[in-house]
């Protein structure tokens, strides 16, 4: 089965979200921040796990694969990301 996001990907969304990076010794921690509150976090595998795909980062980041994807490709940015939350009730209205 192709993972759909990769480790490439998985750096990627954590650019893209201004995430926090913090190294473990077999991850690392990508902590994404908003208005000072932790809002998500989710793991980067290194070394030998690391093609083992990350489709976990869709569940910890509230999206489907399909836009967690659209976030390491561009199309989604930040502030559609923000919106999806928004609506979910994961985070307050502006």
């Amino acid at each position: 089965m192709k993972r759909i996001i990769t480790h490439e990907h998985a750096l990627r969304i954590a650019n893209k979200l201004k995430a926090v990076m913090e190294r473990g010794t077999k991850h690392d921690m990508a902590y994404i921040y908003y208005g000072g509150v932790e809002i998500a976090s989710f793991g980067i595998r290194r070394g030998s796990e690391k093609d083992k795909g990350h489709d976990h980062i869709s569940k910890a980041l509230y999206v489907g694969p399909h836009d967690a994807k659209l976030l390491a490709q561009c199309p989604l940015l930040l502030e559609d990301w923000l919106e999806i939350l928004r609506k979910k009730g994961k985070l307050a209205p502006n």
